[in-house]
């Protein structure tokens, strides 16, 4: 079978490339097009865009790049035309993979979307498209599949991929050298995840670094994106006693005692690993206000407490998040016992509610199912 997958941003790489390890192993002639990354890319297969160049976040940012989106639109639609798959994945990314759906669909193609476009949050508007123009949506939160129930779409509920992924990692991981060959030194480690797109780095690297002038007994460590290189970092928050490591994020949670985490996919990753957090949230302040006006429902910006529906860990937005707040939070993560104790409880009944191993096989059974005539 030929496949064309598509994954806007660094998490949808991730989730990509463990299942097209999936559908190898049920399609032993598996092709593969993709839009997405290095992960991806390992996996085998034509890249033909790297998310690095489609990773746009908030209204005012799309607004600026709008050329560049709908060039890359034009782009895809032409490169679906000239490969003619017999399927197309969606992972995410919805404001670009909606409108590449109703193409597809136009053309014929099957569409299937993994990880559902987040319109229990907002965009509810979308679910009528989804119902349309996607031929099977795989959903990998658990109160997704009741959401969409009332809704009238069928949808699969496959569990979270992370739990593969982190597994697959803790499988491989075999030495300890990670201080050693990162050159740190044997106090407790807090991992700093400011985010993996330029504006979010730029608005919460101030803030989260600033811990570090007050907390000597500690090693603070930034989990650095690979796209951008040190510099960028220092230039943002000069301390050269505040250290960048790139492309070990997981190793640098294995080995953390806490972590401060911008909102999105690493508040669970991180909460998988067990590592008590807070999360740290601050945007453009007119995509902030557009984003207050739509969204009427959803109580959390974090997985975590998404999928628990408490507010397990912390959250600070736009303007709670700042020096004194995130200090305040810092303080009681590192030094309320009884805090700790209840956090790594609720991350116990968090890996229950997720369902599980398997997400990526999973689907890649289904969409071998669905996709025979």
């Amino acid at each position: 079978m030929k496949y064309f997958i598509i994954a806007g941003e660094a998490s949808g790489d991730l989730h990509g490339s463990n299942l097209m390890r999936g559908l190898k192993q049920k399609d032993s002639d598996a092709q593969f097009r993709f839009w997405g990354g290095d992960l991806m890319l390992a996996q085998g297969g034509e890249l033909r865009k790297h998310y690095k160049d489609l990773a746009f976040m908030g209204f005012v940012e799309v607004a600026m790049n709008l050329r560049t989106i709908f060039r890359n639109l034009d782009f895809c639609k032409k490169d679906i035309i000239d490969y003619k798959p017999d399927a197309i994945i969606l992972i995410d990314y919805p404001g670009f993979n909606l409108r590449i759906a109703k193409f597809a669909k136009e053309q014929g193609i099957k569409v299937f979307y993994y990880i559902s476009p987040q319109v229990w949050a907002w965009h509810k508007s979308r679910i009528k498209q989804i119902r349309k123009d996607i031929d099977k949506l795989f959903v990998i939160l658990p109160f997704e599949k009741d959401f969409y129930a009332k809704h009238h779409v069928e949808v699969d509920f496959v569990g979270h991929p992370l739990l593969d992924a982190i597994a697959n990692y803790q499988q491989s991981s075999q030495t300890d050298d990670f201080r050693q060959r990162n050159q740190l030194s044997e106090k407790p480690i807090i991992a700093l995840l400011p985010g993996s797109r330029k504006q979010e780095i730029t608005n919460m690297l101030p803030v989260l670094g600033s811990l570090a002038k007050n907390y000597p007994d500690f090693e603070f460590v930034i989990a650095g994106v690979k796209n951008f290189s040190p510099d960028f970092y220092q230039a943002i928050y000069p301390d050269a006693s505040l250290k960048i490591i790139f492309n070990q994020t997981y190793d640098l949670l294995r080995h953390a005692h806490s972590a401060v985490v911008t909102s999105g996919t690493a508040t669970l990753e991180t909460a998988l690993f067990n590592v008590p957090e807070f999360v740290c949230y601050k945007g453009n302040i007119v995509s902030y206000w557009i984003a207050r006006m739509f969204i009427k429902t959803i109580k959390y910006i974090s997985l975590v407490n998404l999928i628990m529906d408490a507010p397990v860990i912390p959250e600070l937005i736009q303007h709670e998040m700042n020096r004194k707040n995130v200090k305040f939070h810092f303080d009681r993560l590192i030094n309320d016992d009884a805090y700790r104790e209840q956090i790594f409880a609720n991350f116990a009944l968090l890996k229950e509610k997720l369902g599980g191993q398997g997400a990526s096989e999973k689907v890649a059974d289904l969409i071998l199912k669905y996709i025979q005539p």
